[in-house]
Order: C-alpha cells, then structure tokens, then sequence
C-alpha cells in the first residue's frame, strides 16, 4: 500500500485528507501535537478502513519535533509516497497588535516545516524513482489568501504559491509531483479557534471540507500545479493576479475603516 504522511491531521483539513487517503488505501502517519487525540484518530482510521496509522506527536515549532519527522520522510525503509503540509494556524490581530513571538511561530509552522518537510520528502522520493521505485507527491496547504495582500499570513502563504510552483517544474521530471492547494473560507475548526464567527463571511464563501479535499486529491492525480477549489474562488484568485496590488492595498484599507 502507498503511505502518505499528514502534518495536522486531527482536525479540519487534514483530517479529512486523512479520511479521503485511508478509503483510497493509503496507509498513514499522521502528526500533530496532541498525542491521546493522533491516537484516537488512528484507532478510528484503522477501524474503519482497515489501513496501517502511525502517529507521530510534533510540534512544528520545535526543531528538535520537525526534525523527527523530517527523519521520517527520509526513512528509506518504510518509504513515504505523499506528504500533506496541512499544519497551520492564524491569528486573528494585526501585525503590530500580535506579539513577535506568535508571528514567529506561525512562520516557524507555514514556512519553516514546510521547507524542510519537502526538502527531506523530495530527496526520498526523487532518489527512489531514480532507483525505478515510483513516483512521489507532495501537496502544500496553502491559501486563495495567498493573491492578496493581508499581512503575514498571506505572505507567508504566497511564500508556499512560489514555492510549490518552482517545485512542481522543477522535479516533474525526476518523479515528483508537487500540488499547492488553495482554498478558501471553510468549514472546519481553523476558524473558530481564531475566535473568528462564520458570520465573518458570507454564507456563499464557505467550502465544504470533503468537496476540497477530493478536489484537490484529483487535481494532484491530474499533476496539476495548483488545486483551487470551486468557480468563485478561482475567479478571485484569476482578479486578484490581474489588478494592481497598489488597488488590492486600497481596498483593503477602505474595509478596515
């Protein structure tokens, strides 16, 4: 069976990933930092589909954590074939109103484990097709927040657009397909551990979670470069490549009076 590891695989996103994966057939290595929550989760996956899930207790803003699971990924016996950077978080103030050691650590969680993750998983994976042992994927939760200029989350998740793009072209032809998923507003519990209401955005802006994640599982089949679930999020993201980001910034200025 193939293997896929998923960083924040307990809940929202990742979780479903983790879901969509197993039905697949995918055996599993799930982390996250909640060890008695990685297990239940586990347990239930294997239940249900009877698929092997190992839990591996993280976190990503310890290097000494991202480190065991970077040693994971490289692990030449027990192969991985799809990472899922799924892990992330968000704060709710702005800049100046957080205190540098948060945004620290969400740089430390969207970037920093990003890059190192897929630094292990494509020296595996390109080393294996190399040797005729098959093909790899990674898939980079990002965000449609990535075309808009809104502080440093957006930054740093227009860090993982950039990223991923280069990636994907650059290790298509040794085995490697690299996917940056970019969704919207959806409904897990990203939000609300923010404090943030539902009512924060239009009922319409909402995904459903398993939708998005079998979009975007089908689009890395397809080896597409980006996954950016449904019409109207992909018509964002189309406006937001073409106007002038000196009109984005205004706008945004405009709703925050």
């Amino acid at each position: 069976m193939p293997t896929a590891l998923i960083t924040g695989a307990t809940a929202g996103i990742g979780h479903t990933f983790a879901e969509q994966l197993a039905t697949s057939g995918h055996d599993l290595v799930l982390v996250a930092r909640d060890r008695s929550r990685l297990e239940q989760v586990a347990e239930e996956l294997s239940a249900s589909h009877g698929v092997h899930v190992e839990v591996l207790p993280a976190d990503l803003t310890v290097r000494d954590q991202l480190a065991a699971v970077e040693r994971r990924l490289v692990d030449p016996v027990r192969p991985v074939d799809l990472l899922v950077n799924n892990a992330g978080f968000g704060l709710k103030h702005r800049f100046l109103t957080n205190s540098v050691e948060d945004e620290q650590a969400m740089l430390e969680v969207l970037v920093v484990a990003v890059l190192r993750l897929s630094h292990a998983a494509l020296g595996a994976m390109t080393a294996r097709y190399a040797e005729g042992g098959g093909r790899g994927g990674i898939i980079n939760v990002s965000s449609v927040a990535a075309f808009l200029p809104r502080g440093t989350y957006s930054a740093a998740k227009a860090w993982v657009n950039s990223f991923s793009e280069w990636a994907h072209h650059e290790y298509a032809g040794q085995g490697v397909t690299v996917t940056a998923l970019c969704p919207g507003f959806t409904r897990t519990e990203f939000h609300s551990r923010m404090e943030v209401s539902r009512s924060s955005a239009p009922g319409w802006m909402w995904l459903d979670a398993d939708r998005l994640v079998a979009e975007a599982l089908a689009d890395h089949e397809r080896g597409r470069a980006y996954s950016i679930p449904s019409r109207r999020y992909q018509v964002m993201a189309r406006l937001a490549r073409v106007v002038p980001n000196a009109l984005l910034q205004r706008a945004q200025a405009i709703g925050r009076r």
